[in-house]
């Protein structure tokens, strides 16, 4: 089996839907003319994330239709290419918008749509609608089928986003992105890869985006392999700051034979101990006084 090839489309919003969605449609040809087998967007690619220092109704009116032109048009497109591809957008609904992922197959067919669940509260974020629950489907590619989950940027930050995912089968995360990528927030990306034995590929925007650096990148959580005396770096791919469209080449057969030998994920998991994650009504230390939820 040939890698799987995931597009990272590190590329710069327009300021406009139109300019968004006639970029979106250029990055995606150029993906699968680059032999893509997966293109993902950064966050909130129909606005380019672009929330912040506005009036909340103001861009709240820049959220679109989920079944409208805009999504329509990545689902036709994806058909066309045979490549699939994970649009990203400010989603409308009959409440607050949703950050959302949606995830067409190479036949336009969609195969997953998650909202962020663990959306930024403590910034403008908290006119949001969260998402209620994470989502895993099977995505038929080229080089076989794989199973897909999504996080969207802050949901990296808490290990029990990966986790749910890896235990209801997901071999690979896809992870829009719009914020700093330092070195923590890659640490946290490397070890939700390796404790969960999956692979995480992260879109970024590139630097010059506010807030942004670049730095897209994939992990393939396979820490270990016979032929080497030691670990090796779960890092395929780290983009620069550039503007660009980066492809991770992710070795499946690799990933399914080292999660069929090796120690992590589920293997070894204590569940009937963990009854305090769920538990509501424990008065924990850190809960912020402006939390909304």
């Amino acid at each position: 089996m040939r890698p799987l090839k995931i597009a990272l489309l590190q590329i710069a919003p327009e300021g406009n839907l139109s300019g968004n969605l006639e970029k979106g449609v250029r990055a995606c040809r150029e993906a699968a003319a680059l032999g893509a087998d997966i293109a993902l967007f950064p966050e909130m690619w129909s606005n380019g994330y672009a929330i912040y220092g506005r009036p909340v109704a103001e861009w709240q009116a820049e959220a679109v239709d989920p079944d409208g032109d805009f999504v329509k048009a990545f689902a036709h497109l994806a058909a066309e290419l045979g490549m699939a591809i994970g649009i990203t957008l400010l989603e409308r609904t009959q409440g607050d918008p949703r950050n959302s992922l949606i995830l067409f197959d190479r036949f336009g067919q969609r195969r997953l749509t998650y909202a962020k669940v663990h959306t930024c509260d403590f910034e403008d974020e908290r006119h949001l609608t969260p998402g209620d629950g994470f989502s895993v489907a099977e995505l038929d590619t080229a080089c076989g089928a794989v199973k897909v989950g999504a996080m969207i940027c802050f949901d990296r930050a808490q290990p029990e986003s990966a986790r749910i995912l890896m235990l209801k089968g997901a071999e690979l995360i896809l992870v829009p992105n719009a914020c700093p990528m330092e070195i923590n927030s890659l640490a946290q990306l490397r070890g939700r890869a390796c404790e969960n034995m999956l692979a995480i590929a992260t879109c970024n925007y590139p630097a010059g985006v506010p807030d942004c650096n670049g730095g897209s990148s994939a992990f393939d959580g396979v820490m270990w392999l016979p032929e080497l005396p030691e670990s090796r770096d779960t890092c395929i791919l780290q983009a620069g700051r550039d503007e660009g469209i980066y492809i991770a080449e992710l070795d499946l057969e690799q990933l399914r034979a080292y999660r069929r030998r090796e120690i992590f994920g589920n293997a070894y998991r204590r569940p009937e101990l963990y009854g305090l994650l769920t538990d509501a009504k424990i008065e924990a230390p850190f809960i912020r006084s402006d939390r909304r939820r």
